[in-house]
């Protein structure tokens, strides 16, 4: 018989065929009907992203029960259950290099595709990445409050400022702004916050500026931006959307006719917000025999299409792309 293409199954085959090891993870039945997990198969390790950290964060919280008060779904899992969700903020690249490749993870989360180096890295170990899209983000870039000269930025001056040949100087990139050098907060190499930023706005002719205050924490960049009227910073959108009080957002123009576009979720849903993006997590195929894997990673996808992606500060999946993803998960289970 032919393999079944993901188009093939559909959400209510996945919630059928799932049965007593998948269905209580994706229906939002508080019933426990899992194997008993084994030895450390009550672990699910999850690195990767800081800016899909508090996705994966939350969904860990849900599905363990332990934010019980604060809950928008039923919880599936209960501490009694003895699983334990671990999320670690590691970068992109980090978690691919450092835990998932090797296979000392689960699950990574991702803020841009996995390159096919990382492939290769990961098929050396024989740790096979199973790509789902989990939400979409405003990658935001971000000046101190007293930033008042700055109201839009153009790719081309982005590219200006955070080029490794790039200008110093604000007044550099427009002759009427202050004559006061840029002082730059980012992501480390590591983040894939910074390679889409890197291939997308930079642009794939230059590299990146070594000149600036690395952190895989994007709090620190936030900081940073605060504490320096002449600063500049880029990072995830919710991260600025629980600090709108303490930077300000800068529109951007990508120079496709839109003209400045503000960073807001309405604008990432509509796509017409230059810097919109996809978030991922990339599940090892072998992992998703073990069921506490299985059924977090069901649970996950399924809850992508829902308010909790938006509560963090992310756009949700449609629906026709979780119905997409859960069939994958069905196919692609050993």
């Amino acid at each position: 018989m032919a393999r079944k293409t993901v188009r093939d199954v559909s959400r209510r085959d996945f919630l059928l065929g799932a049965g007593a090891i998948g269905t209580a993870a994706v229906s939002g039945c508080v019933e426990n009907v899992r194997s008993e997990p084994e030895g450390d198969g009550g672990q699910v390790i999850v690195k990767g992203s800081s800016t899909v950290y508090l996705i994966s964060d939350l969904m860990a919280e849900q599905f363990m029960g332990v934010d019980d008060e604060s809950a928008t779904v039923d919880s599936t899992v209960t501490p009694e259950n003895n699983v334990n969700v671990t999320v670690d903020s590691t970068g992109t690249g980090g978690g691919f290099k450092n835990h998932f490749c090797p296979g000392a993870s689960d699950i990574n989360g991702a803020s841009r595709p996995i390159t096919e180096e990382e492939r290769m890295s990961c098929g050396d170990n024989d740790v096979e990445p199973i790509e789902f899209q989990v939400g979409r983000d405003a990658l935001t870039v971000a000046v101190n409050n007293e930033a008042d000269w700055v109201d839009c930025l153009t790719y081309e001056e982005l590219s200006q400022i955070w080029r490794d040949d790039g200008v110093e100087r604000w007044s550099d990139v427009r002759e009427e702004w202050p004559d006061e050098p840029l002082k730059l907060f980012g992501p480390a190499p590591t983040s894939g916050t910074y390679d889409w930023f890197n291939n997308n706005v930079v642009g794939e002719e230059y590299n990146h500026t070594p000149d600036h205050e690395q952190t895989e924490e994007d709090n620190i960049i936030i900081q940073g931006i605060e504490d320096n009227p002449h600063a500049m910073g880029y990072f995830g959108f919710a991260y600025y959307s629980e600090n709108r009080d303490r930077v300000k957002a800068v529109p951007v123009d990508d120079g496709s006719g839109e003209g400045c576009v503000d960073p807001t979720l309405e604008n990432a849903q509509t796509g017409s917000y230059p810097m919109t993006r996809p978030l991922f997590i990339y599940v090892n195929r072998d992992a998703l025999a073990r069921d506490p894997v299985f059924e977090f990673t069901a649970f996950y996808l399924e809850r992508a299409a829902t308010d909790l992606v938006s509560e963090v500060g992310y756009v949700p999946v449609d629906e026709a792309t979780r119905d997409d993803n859960l069939a994958k998960l069905m196919l692609e289970r050993p």
